[in-house]
């Protein structure tokens, strides 16, 4: 079963990407190609000043399409890989909830953690704005905060759970929200802050894109949590009424 399961997390994440990708290049894309014309503009003013153009390593034909799709859809399937496995050891273990709302739990629960909480300490920018030098560091610090965003939120449900004899469920789940939110806001404060935005980038630009990856990752999550709930529900039903059929 656990094997149906991953299958079906891979298959949810796929189109989960695909969908993403679509909506990327509906809405994310043009607002990275202005950024670009953006960088462009500085970079034609830096050459006229004797400085040295940067060589295009990736063409933006190949980044928008081909390039895009592919990096998407590796992201979705491990993404729905890794759904599933977390699906399968929840279940059962939630309390009395059926397959398609614990999918839904656990998106919602994966979007907060690995998409919107880490967006709000380091906000996602179009690739043309940012240092060439700090790639690294920033990068390092942006997983730094998914990682403890995960560690939190597993730390919060466990306490949540342990509490929930003493408190009652609903309290105790104030418990474990309050714990998670300390969690972040305390290591939040402790990571560096990284702002290195033109002071002359637009304005309107910058929150467009922002918005447009937050929405993308909310559509992939969302697609994830109802396809592979639908999915999961008839491997479980099926698994359930097999051993029926022997006798």
């Amino acid at each position: 079963m656990a094997r149906n399961l991953l299958i079906r997390g891979m298959i949810a994440g796929v189109i989960a990407a695909v969908l993403a990708t679509l909506f990327a290049r509906l809405v994310a894309e043009p607002q990275v190609d202005l950024a670009i014309a953006f960088e462009a503009g500085h970079a034609s003013m830096a050459h006229a000043m004797n400085a040295a153009p940067e060589p295009e390593l990736v063409s933006r034909a190949t980044q928008k399409g081909l390039g895009l799709l592919t990096a998407v859809l590796l992201y979705g399937a491990a993404v729905g890989g890794l759904f599933s496995l977390v699906f399968a050891a929840a279940y059962g273990r939630v309390g009395r909830i059926g397959p398609r709302a614990l999918a839904m739990l656990l998106a919602t629960g994966a979007f907060i953690a690995v998409a919107l909480v880490p967006a709000l300490k380091y906000p996602p920018t179009p690739p043309a704005v940012g240092l060439h030098e700090t790639v690294g560091f920033r990068t390092l610090a942006y997983f730094a905060m998914i990682g403890t965003s995960l560690a939190a939120l597993v730390l919060a449900v466990k306490a949540a759970r342990g509490l929930a004899g003493r408190l009652g469920a609903f309290d105790a789940m104030l418990a474990g929200a309050a714990l998670y939110v300390a969690i972040i806001v305390a290591v939040g404060f402790a990571l560096p802050v990284i702002d290195e935005v033109p002071g002359d980038f637009p304005a309107v630009l910058l929150w467009t894109f922002r918005i447009a990856s937050i929405g993308m990752q909310a559509l992939l999550w969302a697609v994830i949590g109802v396809l592979f709930g639908v999915m999961a529900e008839r491997v479980l039903r099926a698994g359930a009424t097999a051993p029926r059929r022997l006798h």
